[in-house]
């Protein structure tokens, strides 16, 4: 077995989006290959309406796929080809944009105003780019979830993972997806594909993800279940954690336990070009794009 070493530990910065939506992003529209096939990754919470009510208008998306996962709230949303719906809390969403759709999505909190969700963007290679728009909308009860004895709680989204297969397929990156609830002062081994491009995004309690060299940052010496832990480079909320190779994830939860998503994906390797939601290979490819949204031709027929 081996341990894939922590390349980069980093912390979502605030930002806004849509009509105004108060947000979080723990990467995108920088370098996209850094986490290649992903190229941007949202948390999206807050506990009063006036930070997310106005929510996202209608706007185009080519070329990527979406990933919504609600934890709190509901998400409404509708397309121009006439589909509409409601994420709830556990609910998943994966819109494959291909060659073109035009999306809103309006969130709204729950009974005491809390609403909180994820949004991830997978890149298409170019064969798919013009692919045909299409959804799968994922409902909680839907999505496998496994309980071990120590406490630990999976929920398989997408991939597979302890015996269990999520629901969502068909997906060009193969991707991983997994929601991971460990106990306070558990440590937890997690296999992954050698291959794929791979990140935690810690969201409750703090862990420390075992890096393969030498350990770095402060010790802290903390006391879990009545002994004391040693945890090193402890990952908090809304903390980014980037590995390097290997075929699996470690983590020791900290005093609090600890919940974060880990992902994984094949990378795609090939060109971006990059604007907004439309994510094409080259800059011809991009501009045609632009200049159809501008003259109402964006949306293809459906056949």
């Amino acid at each position: 077995m081996s341990i894939r070493p922590v390349k980069s530990t980093s912390q979502a910065r605030p930002t806004m989006e849509g009509a105004g939506v108060h947000l979080h992003r723990a990467f995108g529209f920088a370098d996209p290959t850094m986490l290649d096939p992903f190229l941007l990754f949202d948390d999206f919470r807050g506990d009063s309406p006036n930070l997310y009510m106005r929510g996202f208008p209608w706007h185009p998306h080519r070329g990527i796929e979406t990933i919504t996962y609600v934890l709190a709230g509901t998400v409404e949303h509708g397309d121009s080809l006439g589909n509409t719906g409601n994420l709830r809390a556990g609910d998943v969403q994966w819109m494959t944009a291909g060659s073109g759709i035009m999306h809103q999505e309006m969130p709204k909190g729950n009974a005491k105003g809390q609403m909180h969700g994820f949004q991830l963007w997978a890149n298409l290679p170019s064969s798919l780019k013009m692919t045909t728009p299409r959804y799968q909308d994922v409902a909680s009860a839907e999505i496998p979830e496994v309980i071990e004895d120590d406490g630990t709680v999976i929920r398989v989204i997408i991939g597979s993972s302890h015996g269990k297969t999520g629901p969502v397929d068909g997906i060009a990156a193969e991707p991983q997806y997994l929601d991971i609830s460990i106990a306070p002062g558990v440590r937890k081994t997690f296999k992954v594909d050698t291959y794929r491009k791979t990140f935690a995004y810690v969201f409750a309690g703090a862990g420390a993800f075992s890096d393969a060299s030498a350990p770095k940052g402060v010790l802290l010496e903390k006391e879990v279940a009545g002994r004391e832990v040693n945890i090193r480079d402890l990952s908090g909320n809304r903390t980014l954690v980037e590995f390097d190779t290997g075929d699996s994830v470690s983590v020791q939860a900290g005093p609090e336990g600890v919940r974060f998503l880990l992902i994984s994906g094949t990378p795609i390797e090939e060109p971006v070009a990059w604007h907004g939601p439309i994510v094409m290979n080259t800059q011809a490819e991009l501009a045609q794009a632009m200049r159809e949204l501008q003259n109402d031709k964006f949306i293809k027929p459906v056949h």
